[in-house]
């Protein structure tokens, strides 16, 4: 099976540099790490407990570079996985913590990940009674000044009672954000989205203890390119209002009625809301 998130928007593109630079191997829990100038990725793997297993997919940077949520924002690379070489897996479903926003050198901002990060994996086995070995095709892009796109293949067998990297999956699954509803009563949610006139789209959080906030939207496919929602400076009392426009649609897509997916990130909490647009 296949994941793709497909791409944004162009990116840089730069020759690729052969290096290394000293990471720890765990050889039972995780695969060799697979470097590149900037970067380096590998698999790893949970405690094994019936059909269903959690493994993840970990990336490290150098310092100032960067890589790529499923959204990439204004400009960017999301990564794209390839399981379908894998031996007794059914599906494979990537997990996504919570990212970050930053200025992508451009006028505008992308999303995703600096210095460490551990996407985890919910891996479904045909057989419950029969080994796991995960094969994938890891594509993906580090970016400072200029993106580096990078190609790597990492295989690893499942088969540890109790693995050494649960503590790291755990941590990772920490940071997904949580499914929640519009309206819910948590001190970080969204109390409302509204449409303002044709074009525009407000959103009104309560957050009145975070610091630093970002908000992320997604339409119903991949193909729908929304802009990161923007911080209204004058919001009404009691909330912070973002605003964005019903912009990069694909074509023939109409906005009435469209399932959209907020990502709120606040002081390390993160919540996931899904709603239809009126």
């Amino acid at each position: 099976m296949t994941v793709i998130v497909p791409m944004r928007a162009a990116v840089g593109v730069a020759t690729l540099l052969a290096g290394a630079y000293a990471l720890p191997v765990r050889a039972q829990d995780s695969s060799p790490w697979q470097r590149d100038a900037h970067s380096a990725v590998r698999l790893i793997a949970g405690s094994r407990s019936g059909g269903v297993l959690l493994g993840g997919i970990a990336f490290q940077m150098q310092p100032g570079w960067k890589t790529y949520w499923r959204n990439p924002g204004d400009s960017g690379v999301p990564p794209r996985f390839d399981f379908s070489k894998s031996d007794n897996v059914d599906a494979v479903t990537v997990l996504w913590p919570a990212p970050m926003k930053f200025d992508d050198g451009a006028g505008g901002f992308s999303i995703g990940y600096k210095q460490q990060v551990v996407l985890p994996l919910r891996i479904v086995a045909k057989s419950a009674d029969k080994p796991v070995t995960l094969r994938a095709d890891i594509h993906y892009a580090v970016c400072d000044k200029l993106c580096v796109p990078v190609e790597a293949n990492a295989e690893l067998t499942f088969a540890s009672v109790a693995s050494t990297e649960d503590g790291a999956l755990s941590a990772a699954l920490d940071a997904v954000p949580k499914p929640a509803n519009i309206g819910d009563p948590n001190p970080l949610t969204i109390r409302d989205v509204k449409r303002d006139g044709k074009v525009n789209v407000l959103v009104d959080v309560s957050a009145p203890e975070v610091r630093k906030l970002d908000l992320f939207v997604e339409g119903p496919t991949p193909d729908w390119a929304l802009p990161i929602p923007k911080l209204v400076e004058r919001s009404p009392p009691g909330v912070k209002r973002f605003e964005f426009e019903l912009d990069g649609l694909p074509p023939g897509a109409k906005p009435d009625g469209a399932a959209l997916k907020f990502t709120l990130v606040g002081d390390g909490k993160a919540y996931e809301f899904n709603t239809s647009l009126d």
